[in-house]
């Protein structure tokens, strides 16, 4: 299912959500214009790669560059699907979440999903050495965010089948739940795979964020919208 818009408008201009989707653009377009040599330094040293935390790796690594990553590697994407997908949910969820906690508690709790999420990744990862990049695991959050305040809001969805491509609103609790059982299941499966068929994807780090998001927003002063 891919989101295409949700008939909640806005009641204010969502400035740190329009900053933070132009950081992660100026950032990729950036590394894409150094790519080579110094374009590999910096993935390596800001990316978030568990044994850098966790294992004897650490021992060798200052105290910057293991809590660094936890922060910059939201900022961070592999390729142009990667950053588009990503910042397409951003710009779709991210409005009215910030509509409801203010611009600075927003850019705050984003930044905290962010790093709840890749807090769980380490953690049932320990020792892994892949490199993880990209802002789902803060927009997972947002996602969350949006289930608690507007769970009867309307997303319309574009649903990819075989021969037909209908496109149909469907509620947020709906879609959004979906898409988090799915992860969850991406997730396990990942987790119980010994064949690691999924790896390359941080699931736990979506499943953390979305969780992250219902939490945190209680405790940044958020709270459900029913009557939308």
């Amino acid at each position: 299912m891919i989101p295409l818009k949700d008939n909640i408008p806005a009641q204010r201009v969502s400035f740190v959500n329009s900053a933070l989707i132009a950081l992660n653009v100026a950032v990729f377009i950036y590394l894409l214009l150094h790519s080579g040599r110094h374009d590999s330094l910096l993935l390596a040293r800001y990316s978030l790669i568990p044994a850098k935390i966790t294992s004897g790796v650490a021992s060798h690594v200052s105290l910057a560059q293991r809590t660094t990553p936890f922060f910059s590697y939201m900022f961070l994407h592999g390729s142009w699907l990667h950053l588009l997908g990503n910042m397409w949910s951003l710009w779709i969820f991210g409005d009215n979440v910030e509509d409801r906690l203010g611009h600075f508690r927003y850019l705050l709790f984003y930044l905290l999903c962010g790093v709840a999420a890749a807090c769980l990744h380490v953690l049932l990862n320990l020792g892994s050495r892949l490199p993880t990049v990209g802002a789902s695991g803060a927009i997972a959050g947002v996602m969350g965010a949006y289930f608690v305040l507007y769970p009867r809001a309307r997303v319309l969805t574009f649903i990819p089948l075989l021969l037909i491509f209908p496109v149909i609103e469907i509620p947020a609790y709906f879609f959004l739940g979906a898409w988090f059982l799915a992860q969850l299941a991406n997730a396990f499966f990942g987790f119980f795979n010994s064949t690691k068929a999924l790896a390359g994807i941080a699931w736990w780090a979506h499943v953390g964020g979305f969780v992250a998001g219902m939490v945190l927003l209680r405790l940044v002063g958020g709270e459900s919208r029913e009557g939308r």
